[in-house]
């Protein structure tokens, strides 16, 4: 045997058990489930009919179609409010905080990391309750007559989505920040540029592979996730993970939840073929 073909050999050795666990656990499974959405749910048999019906309803049903657009509208507000409080605070631990005081500045970073979701999510519940701190702390000092109704809303799923994903870009951002050269605003500094300019036109678009990726994740993350919006933001306004659980635990329409599946999963592979550029330029 050559050299070649024994060094291919070893290769396939290598690969094969990575290959064998994604056929078992994400092929077979996602083929499974595009099976399923093909099906139709006839009282409460399920009927493999091998057309697109459940999509066409997706797409019809006010209900449907707006538990898709909610989710999209949560997802980019809390990107976009997770990266403008994230930058800064990644660019303060950066630039300064000592560098002896910078990994317990990111421990604390971290910290609601190491919390359950679920228990973080009930947390926020607590505090953002009619009886919590904040409402207790504002009716105390007179801001507010009454008491807000934050609990159940909007606001709440976006509050508890932002405490999290923050922290999240905050190192994604920071592990740019601190790859940079110091050189870079020098240079620029030296050519005229202010401390806003240097910033604005130099740090900033340097940064961007690290807050692409962090904005990526958060995405893909915070779309996907079912506890937060069913703990703080009730079902007053259904997120589309809610309502795949919602065909699974009320109606046991499998047929319906998996092509729900299969559209928050184009959604994702959307969003990654539009920040791809940069995730490239961040592996570089």
């Amino acid at each position: 045997m050559s050299i070649e073909a024994r060094e291919r050999r070893q290769g396939a050795a290598l690969v094969a058990p990575a290959l064998i666990w994604v056929l078992i656990f994400f092929i077979i499974p996602f083929a499974g489930m595009a099976l399923m959405s093909l099906a139709h749910l006839d009282g409460r048999e399920v009927v493999q009919s091998f057309d697109l019906s459940n999509f066409a309803k997706i797409f019809t049903d006010p209900s449907l179609r707006k538990g898709i657009w909610v989710s999209l509208q949560i997802t980019a507000l809390v990107t976009a409010i997770s990266v403008l409080l994230a930058w800064p605070l990644a660019w303060i631990i950066a630039t300064r905080v000592p560098a002896r005081w910078q990994r317990l500045a990111l421990l604390i970073a971290v910290l609601p990391f190491w919390t359950s979701y679920v228990v973080r999510s009930y947390s926020w519940a607590l505090v953002l309750g009619e009886n919590g701190v904040i409402m207790k702390t504002l009716t105390g000092i007179g801001l507010l007559a009454e008491p807000v109704q934050i609990m159940a809303t909007r606001a709440a799923t976006v509050t508890g989505f932002v405490h999290f994903f923050t922290m999240l870009l905050t190192l994604t951002i920071y592990s740019n920040l601190i790859q940079l050269s110091p050189n870079y605003a020098r240079a620029a500094q030296d050519l005229g540029a202010s401390r806003l300019q240097v910033i604005r036109l130099v740090i900033l678009p340097l940064t961007l592979p690290g807050i692409m990726t962090g904005a990526f994740l958060t995405f893909v993350l915070c779309i996907g996730d079912y506890i937060t919006p069913q703990i703080l933001g009730g079902n007053n306004e259904l997120t589309l993970p809610q309502l795949i659980m919602l065909q699974l635990g009320r109606r046991g329409d499998y047929p319906m939840a998996s092509a729900l599946s299969l559209v928050l999963m184009a959604i994702v592979t959307l969003a990654y073929a539009a920040t791809s550029r940069w995730l490239r330029m961040d592996r570089l």
